[in-house]
């Protein structure tokens, strides 16, 4: 499997998980920006997996090292607040 193939599930459970913390914490005062944070940054990898400059940007080591930086970063997010 490509590795853009991977970023692509990463960025379908940053999505999943997003939307499942605006459902579980609902009432919290910054929720919408946990959210967006979230969902946004999953929507970005998503869409990186797609566009041509995204999958070459991808199979780059600056690349992969970004990406995974800022997924985890957003996972840590969600899993944390």
């Amino acid at each position: 499997m490509s590795t853009p193939n991977y970023f692509r599930y990463t960025a379908y459970a940053l999505i999943a998980v997003g939307l499942i913390n605006l459902r579980y914490q609902t009432g919290k005062s910054d929720l919408s920006t946990t959210t967006l944070l979230i969902v946004g940054t999953g929507a970005a990898i998503f869409a990186l997996t797609y566009l041509g400059f995204g999958k070459k940007f991808l199979t780059t080591l600056a690349g992969k090292v970004i990406v995974s930086v800022a997924a985890i970063a957003a996972g840590l997010l969600a899993i944390l607040n």
